[in-house]
């Protein structure tokens, strides 16, 4: 075991760092490391037992689910509103007829033609946001177009593997079935939700001074293989389960800090995981398969921009935004393999499926980043050869939608909450029902109320700015960067870039519409306003700044202790220390004195009178220190 593992983890690093150095994705590295440890690029598997490997593989898929649901929220969900709603909604429907169609052209079964409608259904939330964080296009708006997409995605995604499973075990689709199946599971979730959001956070708040990291740690880890227990218990998928556990831990306030912890594990067993998926790929298979790979890695580029282009646009969204939108979700990726090996566990769908699908997920991941470059071009090309009257009815529809989004700013939310809590009194008029309901409702929003504390502008200003096409970021000034220090004048970060800094946060402290006499510090966090290009040219400036290798000259800048002896024609002779200028001119503080013949001075009193031959200890740039000692010996 121990040996497998080992062989497993260091073919996985070498792959992925060799990736890294290829600038791709390293998902594709721990594929490949899979097919060269399987039995069938090398002739022989390196894996001693493959059952170890596949069942860390299942761990894996446990923490994929549980990391996704803490980066999930329904609140997330309804701020994006009817925009993700409709693209994804475009997206699942139009790309499962389509891949259901592609694969009754291929001649093949209901079965397989289901799955794989599933499967092209979703892209990949980790390629995505890899390839545009790469790309330096994480502030741009329709980053933020893309995660709300992605978020009901991956919701469908959970109720689809519900779906399939009910439908692989009958062999058939019943109606009745299905609304069952529904039913159950809006129920399962709902109850885990109101309890989970009303027992945890209270108690992580009541014991949080005994919550380390390491006892975190494992609590959350505990509760998630516990809720994958019940969810099975249930007659649910254990992906289910860690998925709910995880999305009720990210309406508490320590989601990001349980996120954080957990990534490791999730690093480690996502690796198996994706190894084991490359242990299955055959390449002999691949090679017999050609065909119907090629056709669905088409399908699946050509359908999904179109489709994520045309649902983006139809939520109102700008043909800019939506065309960046549908070029950057090219890809399937995870949920494509959980449901792969979903249909082969279930002995539906052929063997032949599974290592094709792979193969379409690692072609259109590889050719992810290069295909977002193809959104402007593609932008040019549509605006010089669209008509005056096709523009002017885009900008009026997307206005309209806008406008209509904005009037219905009130989220149906809260009137959700409140039957909740009104069902919940006439269903059981406990004594205790009135407490349990203030806590549902206090940790619901806990997290909220914490994260607009610390927010940078105010709702309303952030919310006037986006309609205006204003993009709003907020980005942390580097320890190593060479903005630390300076005035906002010297930098010239407006006349740059173009955009505006409209409030810096330091610690607690709130600076708001800064001059150009504020300096800016290590930490600070830097809220911006502008276009996504004046955006984009602001964190390449920043970029620029940071220190790559020491500065041979940095000794100069640092802060030393020195002593200089004060001599006969020294022009410091006879003045006091406050007087001397020390501390003003030679930027330093006087530590101590040493005075001949009588005891040293600590933090000597600022009116001493400086003799011949004292020796004076003192603080500072060492530099600065020695031009101005130098110039007054």
């Amino acid at each position: 075991m121990i040996e497998d593992l080992c062989i497993i983890m260091l073919t996985a690093g070498i792959t992925s760092l060799l990736f890294k150095l290829l600038k791709q994705p390293v998902v594709l590295g721990y594929i490949v490391a899979g097919m060269l440890v399987g039995p069938h690029v090398l002739g022989e598997s390196w894996i001693n037992n493959e059952e170890n490997a596949e069942t860390w593989g299942q761990i894996g898929v446990l923490f994929l689910l549980f990391s996704l649901g803490l980066e999930f929220s329904f609140k997330k969900l309804l701020k994006v509103g009817s925009t993700a709603v409709i693209g994804a909604g475009v997206i699942v429907v139009g790309m499962m007829v389509t891949g259901m169609a592609t694969a009754y052209l291929l001649g093949w079964s209901n079965m397989n033609a289901i799955f794989l409608g599933g499967m092209l259904c979703m892209s990949s939330t980790t390629i995505v946001f890899k390839a545009i964080e790469e790309a330096g296009l994480r502030s741009h708006r329709f980053s933020g177009v893309c995660f709300g997409i992605l978020i009901v995605e991956d919701l469908f995604a959970v109720v689809l593997m519900v779906l399939l499973t009910s439908i692989a075990v009958k062999n058939e689709f019943e109606g009745k079935e299905l609304l069952w199946q529904v039913g159950k599971l809006i129920m399962y979730i709902a109850l885990w939700f109101v309890l989970g959001i009303t027992l945890i956070p209270t108690f992580l708040q009541k014991f949080k001074k005994h919550l380390n990291d390491e006892t975190l740690t494992i609590f959350s880890i505990g509760m998630c293989l516990g809720m994958v227990l019940l969810a099975v218990q249930a007659g649910f998928s254990s992906a289910l389960g860690a998925f709910i556990m995880g999305s009720v831990l990210a309406e508490t306030i320590d989601a990001e800090r349980i996120e954080h912890l957990v990534q490791p594990m999730k690093n480690i067993f996502g690796a198996i995981f994706f190894v084991s998926v490359g242990m299955m790929i055959n390449p002999a298979l691949l090679l017999q398969y050609w065909l119907p790979i090629t056709i669905i890695t088409l399908v699946v580029i050509v359908g999904q921009i179109f489709f994520g282009s045309l649902g983006t646009l139809l939520s109102g969204q700008p043909l800019r935004v939506a065309l960046q939108t549908g070029f950057s979700l090219v890809q399937i990726g995870e949920f494509a393999f959980i449901i792969a090996s979903l249909g082969q566990s279930l002995h539906v769908t052929d063997k032949s499926l599974y290592p094709i699908v792979v193969a379409v997920s690692v072609i259109t991941t590889f050719l992810t980043p290069y295909i977002m470059k193809l959104a402007y071009p593609t932008l040019d090309f549509l605006e010089k050869h669209m008509s005056e009257n096709t523009k002017k009815m885009l900008d009026s529809y997307t206005e309209k939608r806008q406008n209509k989004a904005g009037s219905k700013k009130a989220s149906w939310f809260s009137p959700t909450l409140r039957i909740i809590k009104l069902v919940l009194l006439h269903i059981a008029m406990a004594p205790g029902i009135n407490q349990f309901l203030r806590l549902f409702n206090q940790n619901l929003y806990a997290r909220e109320r914490l994260a607009e504390s610390k927010r940078g502008l105010e709702r309303e200003v952030e919310d006037t700015l986006i309609s205006l096409e204003m993009n709003i970021a907020e980005v942390e000034v580097p320890i190593n960067s060479a903005f630390a220090g300076k005035a906002l004048k010297e930098l010239s970060i407006r006349n740059i870039t173009g955009a505006n800094i409209v409030r810096i946060i330091r610690g607690g402290i709130n600076i708001n519409i800064p001059g150009g006499n504020h300096r800016l510090y290590p930490g600070d966090r830097i809220i911006l306003a502008g276009s996504d290009t004046d955006v984009a040219a602001f964190q390449k400036m920043l970029e620029t700044s940071l220190a790559t290798t020491p500065d041979p000259n940095s000794i100069n800048t640092s802060i030393v202790l020195d002593n200089f002896t004060i001599t006969a024609d020294s022009p410091l002779l006879g003045k006091s220390i406050l007087k001397s200028g020390i501390r003003e001119r030679g930027n330093c503080i006087v530590m101590g004195l040493v005075r001949p013949a009588e005891d040293f001075y600590t933090n000597p009193d600022p009116n001493i009178i400086i003799q011949e031959d004292d020796i004076i200890i003192v603080a500072g740039e060492k530099q600065k220190m020695q031009e101005f000692f130098s110039s007054a010996s």
